[in-house]
């Protein structure tokens, strides 16, 4: 979960999918670890346990919203948890997914090649993830306009 049109994509769809089979859902929101930033920014004002606790509570605000929206649309919300981890997004990913049935990823994030079909992420994800892997793409719309309003799901018949 980085907050990208590509995750919130990702999770309306793992969200509708539990939701379909009584699952529940893991959100992972990595970030990096402070070796990466610290040569060029110094040590962090506030703690790392303060550093974890933001990022996790970003991706519960972000993830809240989602739900919110999708009320009205699902049988019931499934029950999400979510895990900040100190890790490259493609390790955390391929490492909670050991035992999960599924693992949703977005088709790319923030990161700086948009014209890219399939991010770097979501590319690791699909050769290394020990369940099957579904990614997602955002809508148009979504790309252009982050957050947008979750339409119902189209019926199957």
């Amino acid at each position: 979960m980085d907050g990208s049109p590509g995750s919130r994509a990702a999770l309306v769809h793992a969200l509708r999918d539990a939701a379909r089979r009584d699952a529940s859902v893991e959100v992972v929101a990595a970030y990096a670890p402070p070796e990466y930033w610290m040569p060029l920014y110094g040590p962090p004002a506030i703690s790392l346990d303060e550093i974890r606790a933001g990022i996790r509570q970003n991706a519960a605000e972000f993830v809240q919203g989602v739900t919110d929206q999708l009320e009205e649309v699902l049988p019931h919300v499934p029950t999400v948890t979510i895990t900040a981890v100190t890790s490259g997004a493609a390790d955390a990913l391929v490492d909670a997914a050991k035992g999960a049935d599924l693992l949703v990823v977005g088709s790319r994030g923030h990161g700086g090649f948009s014209s890219l079909v399939l991010g770097s992420v979501s590319l690791q994800c699909v050769l290394h993830a020990p369940c099957p892997v579904t990614v997602v793409r955002p809508t148009v719309s979504e790309e252009a306009t982050a957050p947008a309003a979750v339409e119902p799901e189209p019926a199957v018949g």
